[in-house]
């Protein structure tokens, strides 16, 4: 899975944590409950659930773009 672009906008996530629950080792929660990508972790990791994670989120906060 490499040759991909995660981002998560904070402004539109309501904190389902959907994406945290899917992909915890690309996405966490932080302290307020808002979804976040995990520092290092913007490539995906490789991680095939990245696209699931995103295709979960209920307001479409994730974006998992080609590079």
């Amino acid at each position: 899975m490499s040759g991909v672009r995660i981002s998560l906008d904070q402004g539109r996530c309501i904190g389902a944590g959907q994406c945290a629950l899917t992909a915890p080792q690309v996405f966490t929660q932080d302290d307020d409950g808002m979804g976040e990508v995990l520092p290092g972790r913007e490539d995906g990791h490789g991680s095939p659930l990245v696209r699931e994670a995103a295709r979960a989120c209920p307001v479409s906060a994730i974006t998992v773009a080609e590079d």
